[in-house]
């Protein structure tokens, strides 16, 4: 029997799918994190044959006595994932002074968490990538914007999400920006893309074969929306558009990805953009080699009838997607709403009236809610036009 290791397990608590998927298949799996054991997922508890806590899971010694707890007892651990981009750099940490051969390791994580990085491995896939620079001095970042204009994003080179990025649109921005910035942080400046932002999310086996794919159409600014805490909708489409699939599959061979869920972000242009394309035209983001964040997965598994944590086990244990698809794809939406804004609909008013096609509602954690919103409704459709429907619903404000 293989040992698979499963960091935080419990977070999001829709991971424990992961898990009850891998025992399903024949592995041991072993967890660690900082919940309470007597407050896990009654599921999670019966998918897991251990479960060691750790106080404080940002101790990372913590994290090393608990697989060498687990190595001692059940023999060589054979996988090690958190599925989190948290965790990542620690698994690799953790693979390394295992001799866990079977994820990234050492400098194949900074190509999945530095921005600069991400763009060597788009240009050896074919992909015209924004200009950039990592910012050094204001002279510089002067410099590079008299290249390509106003405007310009800002955005530390390793770090995910909206926290701590700037829109420089004017010279008063930079001196500003200056003044904000943190100053051990490494940032990177890109030239302004005008784009609705698309992803191609999937699992890929050993040979870095794309064996299951789906795409998703998210809000132009997760900036915005938490700077001024706007509603979130998105959406996974019913089949991955043909330039976005091609393109995904050629950036994932790249990067040599192997047996991981990934979640690649592309802007679809809405204006010209000189040396990258015209308008329709994908253009590549960023990459993040695990799971979408949120409920996504749970998204994606209602758009294509499929389920996405037995899928990625099966490419954990027999390297290939055992799943038929054979059943109807749909629309997937998620609207979300925040605490303390009136709507026109209540929340009992919004699922009664999409009743027949609501899948799943809930509250996000609260670290998902200044990103995410606070309160989730999930919904599939046949026609994009019902979709639109639903989203005018539940974001219609009294």
């Amino acid at each position: 029997m293989k040992n698979f290791v499963f960091i935080s397990p419990h977070f999001p608590d829709s991971f424990f799918r992961f898990v009850v998927a891998l025992q399903n298949n024949g592995f041991r799996v072993l967890g660690i994190g900082d919940q309470s054991y007597d407050t896990l997922n009654p599921e999670l508890k019966n998918a897991l044959t251990e479960y060691y806590r750790c106080d404080n899971m940002d101790y990372f010694d913590n994290e090393v006595n608990a697989v060498r707890y687990f190595e001692q007892k059940y023999g060589h651990i054979d996988y090690l994932e958190s599925n989190n981009e948290y965790w990542l750099e620690k698994d690799a940490k953790l693979r390394e002074i295992f001799n866990i051969t079977t994820g990234p390791v050492g400098q194949e994580i900074d190509f999945y968490n530095h921005k600069s990085l991400m763009k060597i491995g788009y240009k050896k896939a074919g992909c015209k990538v924004a200009k950039f620079i990592l910012i050094s001095t204001q002279e510089a970042l002067e410099k590079f914007i008299g290249e390509v204009d106003y405007p310009v994003f800002i955005k530390p080179d390793h770090g995910v999400g909206a926290e701590g990025t700037f829109k420089i649109e004017k010279p008063a921005d930079i001196v500003d920006f200056f003044v904000k910035r943190d100053p051990n942080v490494t940032y990177i400046c890109e030239q302004f893309v005008s784009g609705n932002i698309i992803s191609f999310d999937g699992i890929c086996d050993s040979k870095s074969n794309v064996v299951f794919c789906a795409s998703n159409f998210f809000p132009p600014s997760i900036a915005d929306i938490v700077h001024e805490q706007k509603d979130v909708f998105y959406f996974t489409y019913p089949h991955v558009p043909k330039d976005l699939e091609e393109m995904g599959r050629k950036v994932i061979k790249a990067f040599g990805v192997k047996q991981r869920f990934f979640h690649l972000e592309f802007f679809r242009l809405t204006k010209d953009c000189k040396g990258l394309g015209k308008v329709g035209d994908v253009v590549p983001l960023e990459t993040n080699m695990r799971p979408a964040g949120g409920y996504t997965p749970d998204l994606i598994n209602f758009a294509n009838s499929s389920n996405v944590y037995q899928i990625y086990a099966d490419v954990i244990a027999y390297d290939e997607n055992r799943q038929k698809d054979e059943f109807p794809h749909y629309y997937a939406a998620v609207a979300s709403r925040r605490d303390g804004v009136s709507y026109k609909l209540s929340d009992e008013e919004l699922l009664n009236k999409f009743r027949n096609v609501i899948c799943h509602h809930g509250r996000y954690a609260k670290i998902f809610s200044d990103a995410m919103g606070d309160r989730f409704f999930m919904a599939r459709f046949e026609k994009e036009s019902d979709m639109n429907e639903f989203r005018d619903a539940a974001e219609e404000r009294c």
